[in-house]
């Protein structure tokens, strides 16, 4: 099998673990037996965070980057046929486009246990877009050797110092048919679809969530009233049995209660009495 490149060697130690960079970077330079390449070896320079998220996307999702990149070459091809409101929402469909996969990089950074944070991620959205617009930030970005991010504005000796190693051209793309250009309208026109599509789900998702909040607060006041309810039915049960209890003590109450007057009655006579024996003597 044979040695692997310095572009193989760069590609792989730009997209493992940052924290292992320098170390990772070493250990190969010592395994290079031609001097000359161990010395590019230890030149490589560790990729800021940015580049290396690009650097796991490339590797990672190489399909999805291609054929983002490659609809991105059709599209640069495509707008010199569109007028101005078509141009608008071209940019608006590519800026949608590069904002998903910048945020499909970060996300496979996150799995790795990096924190991405918004600064690194407008960075990553910044290289993904220079990518759609020139062909040689493409083929960098393709790579997964850069080391720094790249601008939208980035000149190609700017792309060039950006990326371990030398940038091959990205394939060609095949022979189109004559009727490419109107298949690239509806191909646009579908994805026109694809985002009202996408918009008008996410609404719907959103007042979904919205009557879902609103349902569990009913649930949990209902459960609570049922909770009251269930208590005051318990009090008004040991009201009504106190109740009874007294109605049926009243008549034992108000014998007594006639007795008692009776026996008062009469010894409110004796009193009497025996104050006038007291008045006589």
């Amino acid at each position: 099998m044979a040695d692997p490149t310095l572009e193989d060697i760069a590609r792989a130690l730009c997209s493992g673990p940052p924290e292992d960079f320098v170390s990772a970077r070493n250990t190969r330079a010592k395994e290079a037996e031609d001097a000359t390449v161990a010395a590019e070896i230890r030149a490589l320079r560790k990729p800021s965070t940015a580049a290396w998220v690009v650097n796991v996307f490339a590797q990672e999702r190489s399909d999805q980057l291609d054929q983002a990149l490659q609809l991105a070459a059709e599209l640069r091809e495509a707008q010199e046929d569109l007028d101005a409101p078509a141009l608008a929402n071209l940019g608006r469909e590519r800026r949608q486009l590069t904002r998903r996969l910048a945020e499909t990089a970060a996300d496979l950074a996150g799995s790795r246990g990096e924190r991405i944070t918004p600064a690194t991620l407008e960075a990553v959205e910044q290289t993904i877009s220079a990518a759609f617009f020139d062909p040689d930030a493409a083929a960098a970005v393709a790579s997964g050797r850069l080391i720094r991010a790249l601008e939208p504005t980035a000149s190609a000796d700017d792309v060039r110092d950006a990326v371990a190693g030398e940038i091959r051209a990205l394939a060609p793309s095949p022979a189109r048919p004559a009727d490419e250009l109107q298949a690239r309208r509806l191909r646009r026109e579908a994805e026109k679809r694809v985002t009202a599509a996408e918009k008008e789900l996410a609404a719907a998702e959103r007042e979904l969530a919205k009557q879902d909040k609103a349902l569990d607060a009913l649930q949990t006041r209902a459960a609570e009233l049922s909770e009251e309810e269930a208590d005051l039915e318990a009090r008004l049960a040991k009201v009504r049995k106190e109740a009874e209890q007294l109605r049926k003590e009243k008549p034992t109450v108000e014998t007594h209660r006639i007795e008692a007057a009776e026996r008062a009655d009469a010894a409110a006579v004796e009193v009497d009495d025996a104050r006038q024996a007291v008045e006589e003597l």
